[in-house]
């Protein structure tokens, strides 16, 4: 086999390759007499056809067979011998081929560019530490005794006010006509809460155990039935029952019942959750302060065809007018992603940084333990889906690459109250945003010129 650069330019290159047709010959003998063994023909006996016989009837399709497993072999034998980094899938342009012929086939690549890695030590950002006030841990043990009160029942003569839950059948009609769905058997709200629909409780509000109530009301907009949306009901609904709630006491056995070992184990539990949230965030922008300057200090050339591939993903679910009406601003995007993918992935390469199967189901445990309840679902869910593995360890491995960088880079760490956090997170969020909005004007306004400069052509 021989193999030449034919032309290198930029981050393209064309090898040409040669296999020499006694190489082809030799292959084809090989599929022939695998094939002797394998084929039934009437009139010969099993693993006895001649391979001339297979040869003029099964011919062509045994070349094609054999030409494709050569153009793999050697095409990945040309790449590794030239040392060269792929991106995306190379194409193949053949020259010459036919049986008694040699093969002649350019191959034409596009590299992944060499990566110069600029020092981390320059770069810097702020890392938070989240410092929970007591009146907030305090607020959610609230809120949590508060949504999972009991009730008990009130006594047949006593009438119902706010914050009671009620249990009713109603029967609904429109201009004195029933309508689908307007019955139902066993309704159960809590007053005040207006889950039900709009000024519904506030009717209840006053009723006894027996009663029958008339409630006017107003289907919601968004009805299943559009010919029912925003229509006039009249709701007439029986009592069932009243039940009065009972003030939780927030002590070590109603935190027993929330899973919790006592009440300082619960209230650790509700910070660590609170903490992770706020964490969650705040380190989402730790890590877009360090991206952003590594990709403002690193200059590469970016493959053409991996621009493309990430343009394509991202809109493909979009019309042809709105990939073509947001084509610059995507274009931004996809190159930022791809060059920050092909850096930290150097950094990871340099570092010889690896994500191994015991560290991909070790994150899966933890997730499985964070869902208390759902442990099989979670479970169920990786083992039908490869991909999703295949993506978590995508993100353990860019994960790993970050903390490696945060480890080398000035890293200014501050503790801060939910307050400040707040204020971080939201001008974070709104800087972005104008950001995002600014991208789009500009896009749509230099999409506005461009069907008059090729008018002109």
């Amino acid at each position: 086999m021989k193999i030449e650069i034919k032309s290198k330019k930029g981050l393209s290159t064309i090898l040409s390759v040669v296999v020499d047709k006694k190489t082809i010959q030799f292959k084809m003998d090989e599929r022939l007499s695998e094939l002797q063994k394998e084929v039934a023909l009437k009139g010969f006996r099993p693993g006895k056809v001649p391979s001339s016989v297979i040869k003029s009837q099964f011919g062509k399709s045994i070349y094609g067979e054999v030409i494709d497993k050569v153009l793999r072999e050697t095409s990945t034998k040309a790449i590794s011998e030239k040392k060269l980094k792929v991106a995306g899938q190379p194409k193949i342009d053949l020259k010459q081929f036919g049986e008694g012929k040699d093969l002649n086939y350019e191959l034409q690549i596009d590299c992944l560019p060499n990566i110069k890695l600029s020092s981390l030590e320059k770069f810097k950002a702020n890392e938070y530490k989240i410092k929970l006030e007591k009146k907030i841990i305090e607020d959610k043990l609230k809120e949590i005794a508060e949504q999972n009160k009991k009730f008990n029942d009130k006594k047949d003569n006593e009438k119902s006010i706010t914050g009671d839950q009620l249990t009713f059948n109603y029967l609904a009609s429109i201009d004195n006509k029933t309508f689908e769905g307007n019955e139902g058997k066993d309704v159960q709200i809590e007053l005040g809460k207006n889950l039900f629909l709009k000024g519904f409780d506030e009717q209840l509000v006053g009723v006894k155990k027996g009663e029958i109530k008339l409630v006017d009301t107003i289907l919601p907009a968004n009805h299943p039935k559009k010919e029912l949306a925003n229509k006039k009901a009249k709701f007439k609904c029986e009592i069932l029952n009243i039940k009065k709630p009972i003030e939780n006491k927030i002590d070590d056995e109603f935190a027993k019942t929330m899973g919790a070992k006592d009440i300082t184990d619960l209230k650790n539990l509700i910070e660590k959750q609170i903490s992770g949230q706020y964490s969650q965030a705040l380190n989402s922008i730790t890590k877009k302060e360090i991206l952003d300057q590594i990709e403002k200090n690193h200059e590469i050339d970016l493959p053409q065809n991996l621009i493309d591939q990430e343009i394509s993903l991202m809109t493909k679910s979009l019309k042809e007018e709105e990939k073509q009406k947001h084509i610059i601003n995507n274009t931004k995007i996809a190159k930022s992603r791809i060059k920050l993918g092909l850096i930290l992935n150097e950094i990871g390469e340099k570092n010889k940084l690896k994500i191994s199967d015991e560290d991909v189901q070790a994150e899966i445990q933890k997730q499985i333990k964070g869902m208390p309840g759902q442990e099989k679902l979670v479970l169920e869910y990786y083992q039908k889906n490869p991909s999703a593995a295949q993506s978590l360890k995508g993100s353990l491995y860019e994960e790993k690459i970050i903390n490696l960088i945060k480890s080398k880079i000035k890293l200014n760490i501050k503790e801060i109250d939910t307050k400040e956090a707040e204020k971080i997170i939201s001008d974070f969020n709104k800087l972005n945003m104008d950001k995002s909005q600014s991208l789009k004007a500009r896009s749509s306004n230099k999409e506005k010129v461009k069907p008059k400069k090729i008018s002109k052509k």
